[in-house]
């Protein structure tokens, strides 16, 4: 099984991804872990890529949460079983990311590069409200369900998760 989760900042794409990887009993990748280094700093694209082909390369199936466009975007949605699409409205997102930074603030949580402590601030909550959901963002969503409409997956609120790993059991 190789699972594909994409989605919204704030939609829970790391939160389903480690449900899953426990669920089938599969390696998880979570890209922000290969994105960041410590206090939040970005990784060369090339390096975040080479890591990522290394792990498609060294796992017959896998749990990879996270968009990234230039980290083998084509390659995961074109080996992906499954294409799980968390498509929360930008309130909902906002909202989660709030009851998560009160969760883990301050803390590295598990699916957070190291050194990468949980925050919330105007750059994050802009980019959740705006600046993530791009035309070219939303393009590019709409082009895979379109492409891939047998295995792409959109589930557009917790009600939603909360079924479809219920349907697991």
């Amino acid at each position: 099984m190789k699972i594909a989760i994409i989605g919204y900042s704030g939609g829970g794409k790391s939160t389903l991804a480690s449900k899953l990887a426990d669920a089938y009993n599969i390696p998880k990748l979570h890209l922000d872990q290969l994105q960041f280094l410590p206090d939040w700093q970005s990784r060369l694209q090339s390096e975040v890529a080479q890591d990522v082909k290394i792990f498609l390369d060294n796992h017959p199936e896998w749990v990879i949460d996270g968009n990234y466009s230039f980290a083998h975007y084509d390659r995961r949605m074109a080996e992906a079983d499954q294409i799980i699409f968390l498509n929360f409205n930008r309130i909902q997102s906002l909202w989660r990311a709030v009851k998560r930074y009160q969760t883990f603030k301050g803390r590295v949580r598990d699916s957070s590069a190291p050194g990468c402590p949980e925050q919330l601030d105007w750059e994050f909550i802009y980019w959740i409200l705006w600046k993530g959901r791009s035309r070219r963002a939303k393009q590019r969503y709409q082009e895979l369900i379109e492409k891939y409409p047998k295995k792409v997956i959109v589930l557009k609120n917790q009600t939603d998760i909360d079924l479809f790993l219920e349907k697991l059991g």
